[in-house]
């Protein structure tokens, strides 16, 4: 099972990057390359526990939709949602924030498995990966530029 680490370190209060994090509005607003937007569920404003979205997005020139639950909130702290439906077996997408000096370190911890077995496997080693890391490393670049503006 891949599991993907990104740090970023945001000059920001931990509370306005952990808010900014689990905003829906925001988060469309950081994954404009995919065009994501919520679709079911939660579609606006700050995701709690319990809080179910469905996303939907272009992903390798492909529409998608996944649905993920929040099953955990420790505000200011972490937040954890997973797949409840969508393209991957599964999936756990950890959001950790801790202050430091004059701002916070945010980190994703994206841990993930591939459907269809060893085709899968496969595809993780060939591209899925490095697209995934990607995809999490631009959103959080993203979140950074918005959280900074707001100090």
């Amino acid at each position: 099972m891949p599991i993907i680490k990104n740090e970023q370190f945001i000059k920001a209060p931990i509370e306005l990057c952990f808010d900014l994090a689990r905003n829906v509005d925001i988060h469309t607003q950081t994954t404009t390359k995919t065009r994501e937007r919520a679709v079911g569920g939660i579609t606006e404003g700050l995701l709690e526990l319990g809080d179910v979205v469905t996303w939907e997005a272009n992903h390798f020139g492909v529409k998608q939709r996944l649905t993920a639950e929040v099953i955990i909130m420790e505000r200011p702290h972490k937040f954890v949602d997973v797949m409840v439906k969508g393209a991957f077996q599964s999936f756990v997408h950890t959001h950790q924030f801790i202050e430091h000096l004059d701002g916070t370190i945010m980190t994703d911890i994206f841990e993930y498995k591939s459907p269809l077995g060893i085709f899968g496997s496969v595809a993780d080693a060939l591209f899925l990966k490095k697209y995934m890391s990607e995809f999490i490393a631009t959103r959080a670049t993203e979140l950074k530029r918005i959280a900074e503006k707001r100090v």
